[in-house]
């Protein structure tokens, strides 16, 4: 049984000037799914990743956490964003202190949490982010994706339910973000609901089991990747389609079936693999 962790019902947020970012948006985030959100620029993916935590208010519609409507006073807010972290897509906006640790234990220190429970909290974030013995290197000097996995590591040390990154994988060469994905992979697997936002058509269809893609601020598609994303108006909408289900479409003209258990490759990896063992299966007939 899938449970939402997040719900939007009839959201619509206009920002000065009559801008509408969204507009009358429904949606729903499941609890312990990995979620990509795609659009194009100015669809309204930073708004509604705004809205998540409460940075934002919608001018109308609600928002539900867990199936209660958020509240925007003081108290609501602070239990809101412990239980929804966010992460900014460039690193250097949300690390501020000298060195890692520091930067790790803010948020657990703000929250009044004893001296030993701080250190507890860090100490495990460090280890999940793979940032073990660099606790005391100076936030300047990490490398870019040190930096984005100590953004992540601070959002962690606040134990969040549901983690929200913009565009975590930009500015990765392939070998971190693979190193990234599986970082991801493993707090998902611990119970972590994950969304991100993304313009990378491949990773979301290798990576996620929702997707939501946004258009003009409205909900055009929501469900799974191998659906939402080979549909004709989302292919108009993105301006493309994934790489592998175009391949894969191409190779079942040929008569040649690339399925899977039932079910279409998603990445370049498990492509080759089926064409591998299907082209195999044919030359021992």
């Amino acid at each position: 049984m899938t449970t939402a962790v997040i719900e939007l019902q009839g959201v619509t947020f206009t920002y000065p000037g009559d801008i509408r970012a969204l507009d009358n948006f429904t949606a729903s985030f499941v609890r312990g799914r990995r979620t990509a959100v795609l659009g194009r620029n100015g669809s309204g993916k930073t708004t509604l990743f705004s809205l998540l935590n409460g940075l934002q208010r919608p001018q109308s519609g609600q928002i539900l956490f867990d199936g209660r409507t958020i509240g925007y006073d003081r108290q609501s807010l602070l239990k809101l964003r412990q239980a929804v972290g966010m992460v900014f897509q460039d690193p250097d906006s949300q690390l501020f202190s000298a060195c890692i640790y520091e930067d790790i234990s803010f948020g657990p220190l703000n929250l009044g949490l004893p001296e030993n429970e701080v250190r507890t909290r860090v100490e495990r974030a460090l280890t999940q982010m793979k940032l073990s013995g660099l606790e005391n290197r100076p936030t300047h000097s990490l490398s870019f994706g040190q930096k984005k996995r100590a953004c992540i590591a601070g959002v962690l040390a606040m134990q969040p339910q549901v983690l929200v990154l913009d565009e975590p994988f930009a500015g990765l060469d392939p070998v971190m973000a693979a190193e990234f994905s599986a970082i991801l992979d493993e707090l998902q697997r611990g119970g972590t609901t994950l969304i991100i936002a993304t313009h990378d058509l491949d990773l979301a269809y290798a990576w996620a089991d929702q997707v939501i893609v946004l258009q003009e601020g409205r909900l055009l598609a929501d469900g799974a990747a191998t659906e939402a994303l080979v549909r004709p108006d989302v292919h108009a909408e993105l301006g493309a389609s994934p790489i592998v289900a175009e391949i894969a479409a191409v190779i079942a003209l040929t008569g040649l079936d690339v399925y899977a258990n039932g079910y279409l490759p998603r990445s370049r990896a498990e492509l080759v693999k089926s064409i591998a063992a299907k082209t195999k299966g044919e030359s021992t007939r």
